[in-house]
């Protein structure tokens, strides 16, 4: 795995440098500087795998030069990992915002670090595996609707909506702030009312994009309060709000109806899709366990008949479509964590 390091202080490039290439898994470049590291990317011959940036360098920081590097055609996807002592909640915002996949404080942990590596690869390999099968679906010729057909509970991608962050990278951006200890973060749902109903009577292309719209209207209508948003599949989005006044209220729910009925116009949609809030949820809870918790609660949420939380959760990952093996195995780990916390803490059944 071909590996960029970009960091000011040459103690940790040549820290990194040595330690990582004696792994015998990376071949570890180094750059100093931001403008340094564009240049690097430039000559490379084959693109670098991933990136470890720090935030902190003069002229350009790394906040800047991870937005350079994902308007680069290359590396679009290619896994950056921001490696910095900033552990302050803007940093990480600005961050993930910019176009990180993940964020490692210093000073770190070379095992955790050789994790967070590994995972980005798999990233790498199932971004390569999802190219080769646009490729070979384009030269095929194939419909379209029936190349990108899709599950109700997948996960779209919303590329280049602002704050809207992807699946895996919404995970890691919650992990980071159970790391910093945010009290006052809550977590909640906004669900496209009767999703199931527009699955079924739209086209696979159609129901994408209706659901990319969705995104742009929350993202627009959530600009100034800086929520940083995902989409969960199963017509339901998660929205991160820092403080009360970040908090979406019923009262605001009429208002994004409105603008999203505009915009769904606009692109000429046949149906227009109304949202609903669900409450919001504290993201108190510092465990890995209880972060993921917090999530599957508020995507819940919504969900009115009593029962309990884990027969609720079976639920969320049931497609109408035939899933990858990828996507079926990340669901199985996200359930049995899940089951493992319920088994530990069965109060939690009361939700």
């Amino acid at each position: 795995m071909r590996v960029l390091a970009v960091d000011d202080d040459q103690s940790i490039l040549a820290l990194l440098q040595t330690a990582l290439s004696a792994l015998g898994l990376f071949e570890v470049s180094i750059a100093d500087s931001g403008e340094e590291a564009l240049r690097q990317i430039e000559r490379a011959e084959k693109p670098f795998d991933c990136f470890l940036l720090d935030i902190q360098m003069p002229h350009m920081n790394g906040i800047e030069l991870c937005r350079e590097i994902r308007a680069m055609r290359a590396h679009h996807k290619t896994p950056i990992v921001m490696l910095t002592a900033m552990s302050e909640r803007k940093y990480i915002d600005e961050s993930f915002v910019a176009g990180a996949t993940d964020y490692v404080t210093k000073p770190f942990d070379f095992y955790e670090l050789r994790s967070r590596l590994s995972a980005a690869q798999r990233i790498l390999q199932e971004h390569a595996r999802a190219n080769d099968s646009v490729e070979v679906a384009r030269k095929l010729k194939q419909d379209l609707d029936s190349n990108l057909a899709i599950a109700l509970s997948d996960p779209i991608a919303m590329n280049g909506i602002d704050r809207m962050l992807g699946f895996t990278e919404f995970e890691n951006y919650i992990m980071q702030l159970n790391r910093t200890k945010r009290f006052t973060s809550h977590v909640m749902a906004i669900r496209v009312r009767d999703v199931e109903q527009h699955f079924d009577q739209m086209s696979n292309a159609d129901f994408r994009e209706a659901i990319q719209e969705t995104g742009r209207a929350l993202s627009k209508f959530t600009r100034k309060m800086g929520n940083i948003l995902s989409y969960r599949g199963n017509g339901v989005f998660l929205c991160v709000c820092h403080g009360k006044a970040s908090v979406l209220t019923p009262e605001q729910n009429e208002p994004l109806n409105r603008m999203l009925a505009t915009m769904m116009s606009s692109r000429r949609f046949d149906v227009t899709f109304e949202l609903e809030f669900g409450p919001p949820v504290s993201l108190r809870l510092t465990t890995r366990s209880g972060a993921l918790y917090s999530l599957a609660k508020a995507a819940t949420a919504l969900d009115a008949t009593p029962g309990v939380v884990s027969s609720k959760l079976m639920r969320l990952g049931r497609g109408q479509a035939k899933q990858s093996q990828s996507q079926r195995n990340d669901r199985l780990a996200y359930e049995a964590i899940l089951q493992d916390l319920l088994a530990e803490e069965p109060s939690l059944n009361r939700y």
